[in-house]
């Protein structure tokens, strides 16, 4: 992954899939410490993310070397994270959903009547805690949450609507990677082959103002955005 360009390389140990089954902090602890302290080790110039909810993973983490918290709950489930990154001088990023770790990545809460009107709205307590705990505004970053707690068409309209969450003035991160509704929308049912519509997706959040993508496909990811960057800075 490094080699095909990523910038940072996000380790988690506990799964958000729907249905998923929480784990405890120990187990957490124990399943990301060693992939950090070896990423580290062996790549120091490469930045690490933690993907955790918890306050005591996420110190941990840090003090192993990880310069980025990726919290999925946005302070929802521990707002002490905040806490975490404000005394480290990490980035944290603060990504929509709703629900607990077993039912944030499912259908259960997805009620919405103003998709990014309420994102923005779920988001931005998150985001002026965050700046009240220490963290400076260029280290925060926001993330839609696409295929968490939405249908294909709660997702579709959150990246449509992405600029809005974009004049909030932090950076914004889009994870659409091989998400089920890249499939229902392409109609292709194996996620590892949804690569060309994340493309696609990405690209389109380019345009719009994310500026952080969580990928898992980082050669051909990397490729077209960095083709479209040019194209877009072109015009300027």
């Amino acid at each position: 992954m490094i080699q095909d360009g990523a910038d940072v390389i996000e380790v988690g140990g506990e799964s958000t899939r729907p249905g998923a089954t929480p784990v405890a902090a120990s187990e957490e602890l124990a399943r990301v410490l060693p992939v950090i302290e070896e990423i580290v080790t062996r790549w120091p110039s490469t930045r690490v993310a933690v993907d955790t909810v918890k306050f005591e993973v996420a110190a941990a983490a840090v003090a192993a070397g990880a310069t980025v918290v990726n919290d999925v709950s946005a302070l929802r489930l521990d707002s002490r994270l905040a806490e975490v990154c404000a005394s480290a001088g990490c980035t944290l990023v603060l990504m929509h959903s709703r629900g607990d770790v077993g039912n944030m990545a499912s259908y259960q809460n997805a009620g919405y009547e103003d998709v990014m009107g309420e994102i923005i709205g779920e988001l931005e307590p998150a985001a002026s805690a965050t700046l009240a705990a220490g963290v400076p505004r260029d280290r925060i970053v926001l993330d839609p949450g696409v295929g968490f707690s939405k249908r294909t068409e709660h997702s579709v309209q959150a990246l449509a609507h992405l600029a809005r969450l974009v004049e909030l003035d932090f950076q914004v991160m889009v994870g659409a990677s091989r998400k089920r509704f890249i499939g229902e929308l392409t109609g292709v049912t194996k996620p590892a082959e949804r690569d060309a519509g994340t493309i696609g997706a990405n690209v389109v959040a380019l345009t719009l103002g994310a500026t952080w993508f969580r990928v898992h496909n980082v050669r051909d990811n990397r490729h077209a955005l960095d083709a479209a960057a040019a194209i877009l800075g072109a015009r300027a």
